[in-house]
């Protein structure tokens, strides 16, 4: 039987830290993705600057506020309009 979890052999290692931080690294990226497929498939012109912070937002939590607004928006711009979150000022 397989177990699921992260168990690494040095738990809170930083083998585990970066393991970890590459994980949601690669979930933001997914995400963002994510995004801008729904946009494209809608047929809605993406400005490079929105494409590039869209793509460089690290926060998952407006990531996926955007992706559920993704569906919804007539233009891509209105995703950063609406940049609720102003504790995470990097997006």
């Amino acid at each position: 039987m397989a177990v699921v979890g992260s168990y690494f052999p040095g738990r809170g290692t930083l083998i585990e830290q970066t393991f970890l931080k590459g994980q949601a690294h690669g979930e933001a990226a997914g995400l963002a993705e994510g995004v801008l497929r729904i946009l494209e498939h809608r047929g809605i012109a993406v400005r490079s600057e929105t494409r590039r912070r869209i793509s460089e937002c690290t926060y998952r939590d407006t990531l996926r506020h955007w992706l559920d607004r993704a569906f919804t928006v007539s233009q891509a711009d209105e995703l950063l309009d609406e940049l609720f979150a102003v504790e995470e000022p990097d997006c």
